[in-house]
C-alpha cells in the first residue's frame, strides 16, 4: 500500500513537473514579444494554434509517462493498450474497454483526475493569455477603459 502511495505520488509530481516547465516555455515566448500587442482576426488566432499545438504535446507527454509506467508494470498487454488507456483515462473519456488489474485499479482515477486538473491548468492559461493581449491592447489604445 505505502508502496503504491509513493509511486503515484511520484507519477502525479511528475505530471504536474511537466505541465509547469511546458507552461513556463510558452509563457516565456508569450510574455518576452516585444510586439504591440496584435488583437486582429488571424494574428490572435495563429497564437492560439501555436500555443494548442504545444499545450498538446504538454498533454502527450504526460500521457506517456502513464502509459510507459502501465506497460512497465504488466497492467496492460502492450505498449499500444498502455497509450490508449491512458490517453482515454487522462481524457476522463471513460470508455471501459480496457480495464487495470484489480491491484493497480486505483491509478485509473488517480490518472483522470490529474489529467483534469492538467487540463483545467491549460484552459485558465488560455484564458490569461488572451487577457493579457487584449488587456495590453486596452492600456495601449484607451486607458480610460482600464479601471
Amino acid at each position: 500500500m505505502i508502496r503504491d502511495v509513493i509511486i503515484a505520488s511520484c507519477l502525479v509530481a511528475t505530471t504536474v513537473t511537466i505541465h509547469a516547465a511546458g507552461l513556463g516555455i510558452v509563457l516565456s515566448h508569450v510574455l518576452h514579444y516585444r510586439v504591440l500587442p496584435e488583437t486582429r482576426f488571424w494574428p490572435i488566432t495563429w497564437l492560439l494554434i501555436r500555443i494548442a499545438w504545444w499545450l498538446i504535446l504538454v498533454h502527450i507527454v504526460e500521457i506517456a509517462v502513464w502509459a510507459l509506467f502501465f506497460w512497465w508494470e504488466g497492467c496492460l498487454p502492450d505498449v499500444e493498450s498502455s497509450f490508449y488507456f491512458s490517453g482515454v483515462t487522462y481524457a476522463t473519456l471513460g470508455y471501459g474497454d480496457l480495464l487495470l488489474p484489480k491491484e493497480w485499479r486505483m491509478f485509473g482515477p488517480l490518472e483522470a483526475l490529474t489529467g483534469s486538473l492538467m487540463v483545467g491548468l491549460s484552459i485558465a492559461f488560455f484564458f490569461a493569455v488572451l487577457s493579457r493581449k487584449f488587456l495590453q491592447r486596452v492600456d495601449k489604445n484607451e486607458p480610460s477603459l482600464r479601471a
